[in-house]
């Protein structure tokens, strides 16, 4: 699906095998409520581009979902011509899944960080599963938001926001020429999914965070950072 827009660079939404529709809906609407144009890709799709067609976009987008089965779907060539692409200006955001995706993995990850690789967040022993976990900023904001098993980000990039352990909950940087922003947590979540969980923070403000996350990966500008 394609919205047409001549105003504003377009946008690929990652939708392949291995993402969770129901979070590709929720960064859909947050993309619609920013008026952003943008494509999305399957993993076929996504196999068939060439490095020339993933650089006419200015932002990938890869959401939630399970990043072994995302790696494992895609070939190698694909996701050599998405790393060679973020080299060249491409810019990533990566939520979760896509977070783990963007670091080194043997399951075909992008490594856009130069080796480095993730590991889950423990979530302060409370073991896996959804949650609302505390995410604070450099200016002294804290947000509950829900998280599902995301990664930390230890040994990449700048933080941009930390979990309540101190470890790095949202990092942004360089790769080549591509501006890298990866979020553990799931801003964009909807109202829906906080089914029996009690949270602090409004789902308006965090759905604004991750507009902000959005708005920050497409024109490659940095967000308030430690």
């Amino acid at each position: 699906m394609l919205v047409e827009s001549s105003i504003v660079p377009p946008i690929l939404l990652f939708n392949g095998t291995g993402t969770i529709s129901s979070d590709v809906s929720a960064v859909e609407a947050i993309l619609k409520s920013l008026k952003l144009s943008y494509a999305t890709a399957n993993s076929s799709e996504m196999d068939s581009m060439t490095e020339t067609k993933l650089k006419s976009y200015k932002l990938l987008i890869v959401p939630g979902g399970n990043s072994i089965t995302i790696g494992d779907h895609l070939t190698k060539t694909a996701t050599t011509n998405i790393h060679n692409a973020v080299q060249s200006g491409l810019h990533y955001l990566g939520i979760c899944a896509g977070g783990f995706f963007g670091g080194y993995s043997i399951y075909n990850g992008l490594d856009l960080t130069s080796g480095v690789w993730f590991n889950v967040y423990d979530n302060g022993d409370k073991g896996t599963g959804k949650t609302a976990v505390e995410i604070a900023g450099p200016n002294g904001t804290k947000l509950d938001q829900f998280w599902e098993d995301g990664p930390e980000f230890s040994g990449w990039g700048t933080i941009v926001g930390k979990y309540p352990d101190g470890t790095p909950a949202v990092v942004e940087g360089k790769s080549g020429s591509g501006w890298v922003i990866l979020a553990g947590f799931h801003s964009e979540a909807p109202a829906s999914w906080r089914y029996g969980m009690t949270f602090t923070t409004s789902v308006a403000v965090d759905n604004a965070y991750a507009a902000s996350l959005v708005t920050a990966a497409l024109n490659g500008t940095s967000l308030p950072h430690y």
